[in-house]
């Protein structure tokens, strides 16, 4: 690296933290909730959640719901909820490694962000239920940023609060293709891929990116720490 990382932003869900699949079922909880079944909305329902990992759920369900915004609000509100009590459940966790690079990162002088497409409250409900308060620097919402991902937003969101002078300075970890396309949008020298989440390496590979990892844990070999 010609210049130097001094911040590290990283997707929650699948890159950092381990949902033991309640995700999924909040999402089919939020249709029920708005009385429709995802088989009558899609022809494959588990694809089309996996593939949409990763952007802001309010985005995803005012397409799934072909633009209804009131629909998509109840949704996004029984989904929150059913996300909210599986983190109360005890049900979300660490990925194995994300905390000894956390703090691998903060001892080379590098600021940390969690972005995600979580509301604020989940999405703060999280990070005190992993006591991760002290080990971040700051953690972005679409709603803090203007646009979720594949936009920018909350990647050049954090440049500035940060005070990050160069966004060549920057280091962008995600799951997803969206996460990639993100980092990738907003300028960051490093776009990297992990393979411990929603995309496989194939649907990785075929977004822009500048490395791929198999998960977090490999993120401070990678940074040289």
């Amino acid at each position: 690296m010609t210049t130097p990382i001094r911040m590290v932003t990283l997707d929650m869900a699948g890159t950092t933290v381990a949902d033991a699949g309640a995700v999924e079922e909040a999402f089919q909880l939020a249709l029920d909730a708005v009385g429709v079944t995802a088989g009558s909305l899609m022809a494959d329902p588990d694809e089309y959640i996996r593939r949409t990992m990763g952007q802001s759920k309010i985005t995803v369900f005012t397409e799934l719901l072909k633009g209804d915004r009131h629909r998509a609000e109840r949704a996004n509100v029984a989904f929150e909820h059913a996300f909210d009590q599986a983190v109360d459940r005890g049900e979300v966790s660490a990925i194995a490694g994300a905390e000894e690079a956390f703090a691998g990162m903060r001892s080379a002088g590098m600021r940390i962000c969690l972005t995600t497409g979580f509301s604020p409250a989940t999405r703060d409900r999280i990070v005190a239920s992993l006591g991760w308060e002290g080990s971040i620097d700051l953690a972005l919402s679409p709603a803090d940023a203007g646009r979720g991902r594949p936009w920018p937003d909350m990647i050049l969101t954090a440049v500035l609060r940060l005070r990050v002078d160069d966004v060549a300075e920057v280091a962008v970890v995600g799951d997803t293709a969206s996460d990639l396309l993100a980092g990738t949008r907003s300028g960051a020298s490093m776009v990297i891929g992990v393979l411990s989440g929603a995309h496989s390496r194939s649907e990785l590979s075929q977004a822009p990116h500048t490395h791929l990892i198999d998960s977090v844990a490999d993120l401070p070999e990678l940074l040289a720490l």
